[in-house]
């Protein structure tokens, strides 16, 4: 059993976060959380005062999972931005062939789960999402600075657009169990809308 430390806060959220993830935050019981960390009920509201409060902090702990790893691929300088976007996409697609393409991002399930029905998730979930439409904003940016983003295209709204299509597939790769959906984006995005 682990040790009351902050060591035991993230072990709890990784463990509840995969089930979440898979199964959705309201199939997902308490009981079957503290089984899969290995710690009692007590461990859990010693660092969540309910449920809801560790749904929360699941959101923040997805965002900074994500960022440390995707932080490499967007700030690699060696790299024009656009390019570094569309790894960032394709960084994604290998996740997702691992998982079977059928659990989808963990955030955006979490946004159709519950963004319409609790209102405390639904700021939490677009100040996550409104922090991504800010990375790529600054990658469109820095690619309208090198002339290698075309006039017409203004970069928030745009990141604003390419995050709004990439939910949408990943909806559809959920639906298709299959990677047609994120080709079709990237495909899309980098040899159309970004060309």
């Amino acid at each position: 059993m682990a040790t009351m430390t902050v060591d035991t806060r993230e072990h709890i959220l990784a463990c509840g976060g995969q089930i979440i993830h898979h199964k959705g935050f309201n199939a997902t019981g308490l009981q079957e959380i503290l089984q899969a960390a290995g710690v009692p009920k007590g461990s859990f509201y010693f660092y969540f005062k309910s449920k809801e409060a560790f749904g929360l902090a699941l959101v923040d702990y997805y965002q900074a999972r994500l960022a440390e790893q995707v932080s490499p691929i967007l700030k690699d300088d060696s790299k024009p931005p656009l390019t570094r976007l569309a790894d960032f996409f394709l960084w994604f697609r290998g996740q997702f062939e691992r998982e079977g393409f059928i659990k989808g991002c963990p955030i955006g399930n979490l946004v159709q789960e519950l963004g319409d029905v609790n209102p405390a998730f639904r700021e939490q979930l677009n100040r996550s999402l409104d922090g991504l439409i800010r990375f790529v904003a600054r990658l469109l940016q820095e690619a309208r600075e090198r002339n290698e983003l075309p006039a017409r295209l203004e970069p928030e709204a745009t990141a604003r657009y390419i995050l709004s299509a990439w939910q949408g597939a990943l909806i559809r790769m959920k639906a298709a169990a299959g990677p047609e959906p994120l080709d079709t984006f990237q495909r899309m995005t980098f040899e159309v809308l970004l060309a």
